[in-house]
Parts: C-alpha cells; sequence; structure tokens
C-alpha cells in the first residue's frame, strides 16, 4: 500500500510526496523523528496552552522549512515516512497557510 503527502503552501505551490507502505516509520520512530526535526528547525508551539500535538510538529516543520526544503529527496522522504507513520493515515493533506491537516 502507498502513502500520499500533499503539503500546500499557497496557491500553485505544493509539494507531493508518495511513499512505499514499507517505507512508513513505526509510530515510535516516526514520532521521534518529528520531535528532533520539530526541535532542530526551532519550531514552537501553536497554541498558547504550550501541548504540542503531533499534528502541530507536523505543519509546524513544513511552516519552517518551506518548500524548497523538499526539493532534498532525502529529507522529503523521511517526512512522508514520519508523517504517515505518526498519523496511520494513508493520505494527509498539510495546509501550511490554513494551520490544517487534513485525511
Amino acid at each position: 500500500m502507498r502513502s500520499e503527502v500533499k503539503i500546500v503552501f499557497g496557491p500553485g505551490r505544493e509539494v507531493e510526496l508518495v511513499v512505499d507502505g514499507s517505507e512508513v516509520l513505526s509510530f515510535e520512530a516516526a514520532r521521534r523523528w518529528l520531535d528532533e526535526q520539530f526541535v532542530k528547525h526551532g519550531c514552537e508551539a501553536i497554541r498558547g496552552a504550550g501541548k504540542v500535538l503531533i499534528a502541530d510538529k507536523v505543519l509546524g516543520i513544513a511552516a519552517a522549512v518551506g518548500p524548497a526544503a523538499f526539493d532534498d529527496a532525502a529529507f522529503a522522504l523521511d517526512y512522508a515516512r514520519a508523517t504517515t507513520g505518526a498519523l496511520s493515515k494513508a493520505r494527509l493533506r498539510v495546509d501550511v497557510p490554513g494551520l490544517t491537516l487534513s485525511y
């Protein structure tokens, strides 16, 4: 089974990633990768309470790195592997300007 991740940065600025199901990270490995990237890129909690949800990390990382980071095939693959593994969804849409994540 393959998974698809679409990241929307604005009108006409979308990145589409496809990852084979066998490449998807386990939940723990995916969460660890997202945690590391969230800290590495200086992301901050979206919610005022300070609690950071997995969805917030997925959005925050995409917003912090921007569309150019997804030109790096290794980063793009890792992002797709981690997001699909952490959220257990085969199709994801990450809307950076709208701060929404849909399945």
